[in-house]
Parts: structure tokens; sequence; C-alpha cells
């Protein structure tokens, strides 16, 4: 949608620091916080060019259905964040979350709600919709908490089980369509890590997670990746991101 890539296409002229994953609490020692601990970030470079490993394509994918916008398109990154028709499922962690669709904070941060003990928000999974909406061409990147305020644990607590094949449904709930994802690849990655451009592009999507600009032939496959926290807590926050990487796999069939 032209109206989507010109506003996108503005956020790559600046550099974005891109926030990873809330709810990375003090998960060890499963007591209260005074406040929910920052999330690590990591810097997303200006215009790279750095070409990233695509995961091994499980199927090409098909030609994708025509959708509605999922918010109003003239609204602000910065605007925080607003409700979303789509839903999460991953049936082999026993998943099945709300979606929230979030931007950007005052400080450039991608946004990762947190709340008080017991707050839905805990239990809620964050589209990045600064990058493309899910079944679309591109990457579509999704984080979610791995632990409350109180270290109980959260959506994505287990992410590092999902295996290659297992599967992830992103359930567009004003449709009734599922877009269906296989996994490729699990990935573990340091903070340092992190920042690398190369793992930027995969995890975002080439262009600091934009649909400007795509990969020669790939340009119609759909992409979703999926984030958290992980590792061992230095300094407030955890030291790693758990990463799984996956592509859409078959054509959506609204529910009769």
């Amino acid at each position: 949608m032209n109206f989507r890539r010109n506003r996108i296409t503005c956020l790559v002229a600046v550099l974005v620091i891109l926030t990873f994953a809330a709810g990375c609490g003090n998960k060890e020692k499963g007591e209260a916080l005074a406040q929910p601990l920052p999330s690590p970030v990591v810097l997303a470079t200006q215009n790279s060019t750095v070409t990233p490993t695509l995961p091994e394509i499980v199927q090409a994918t098909p030609t994708l259905l025509v959708r509605e916008p999922l918010f109003d398109p003239s609204l602000d990154l910065k605007a925080g964040p607003v409700e979303v028709p789509l839903e999460l499922q991953i049936p082999a962690l026993k998943v099945q979350a709300p979606v929230l669709g979030v931007g950007l904070t005052a400080d450039n941060n991608m946004d990762a709600p947190k709340g008080p003990i017991g707050d839905p928000v805990w239990h809620t999974a964050f589209w990045y919709r600064g990058g493309v909406i899910p079944g679309e061409p591109g990457t579509a990147t999704i984080a979610g908490h791995v632990n409350d305020p109180l270290g109980v644990s959260e959506i994505f607590a287990n992410l590092q089980d999902l295996k290659s094949g297992d599967l992830i449904i992103v359930r567009n709930t004003r449709s009734a369509v599922d877009i269906r994802f296989v996994v490729d690849q699990v990935e573990d990655y340091s903070i340092q890590e992190s920042a690398d451009p190369a793992v930027l592009a995969r995890i975002f999507g080439v262009g600091t997670g934009t649909e400007s600009e795509s990969l020669s032939g790939q340009e119609n496959l759909s992409r979703l990746t999926l984030i958290t926290c992980s590792g061992t807590i230095v300094n407030g926050v955890f030291d790693h991101h758990t990463v799984v990487f996956a592509t859409r796999i078959q054509e959506d069939v609204p529910e009769k």
C-alpha cells in the first residue's frame, strides 16, 4: 500500500533505536519490581546495504488476499499502541494471545508496553507497525514478554523450545483469516550480536525493518520474526535475545 510505504520510508532517513521485547524483569528471584526494568536496545543503521542470510524457505508465498488496513494509516508511529484485529497462536507452546500494534517511544525505542501486576498487557504480543502487516511480502516482527514484574512466566517464556516445522498462526479476527507460518530457525543472540546490521536485517527486514527494500528473487515471500529476552540478567536486563524466524506457507482461507 503506497500510503504505508511512504510513511515507513521516511523512517529510514533517521537512526532508529529498536527495543526488543519488554517484560525482562527479575525472573530468577521472582520478586516484585518497584518499576519495570528497561529492555535492551540495539541500533538499526541508516540505509543498511547488508544482505541478510535468509532462513530456509519452506514454500513460495501464494498470492495475498486483499485486506483492509489494520489501523488508521495517518497515525504517527509515536502515537502509542493501538488495537489491531490480530491474534497470535503458537500451538506447540499453547500460546493464544491478543496483539497490539506498537510504534516508537519518544526515545525512538520500539514500544513494548508494561503495566502493573495483573495487567493484561503482560499476556499480549506486540506487532511492530513500522514494518509490514503479517502475511504481506516482507518481514513482520512480533515481540512478547518473557515474564511479568513478579517473575512469572509469560507468553514468550518458552520461545526457545520451538523447532523447525512448528506452526505459528496470525489470525485476523476481523476477517476470520488464519495466516500460517512455519518455523525455519530458532536463534540465540547476545546483545552485541543483536546490534549487527546483518542480524537486524534478518529480524526486521532489509532497511531497518521496513518493506522499502527487497531481496532479489524474494519479493513475494512473507516472513515472520518472533523475539523476546533470554539469557542472564546483567545490570537489570537480560543479556540475550531468542529469535524465531518463520515463513508463510499456504493460502489463507476464511472460516465458513
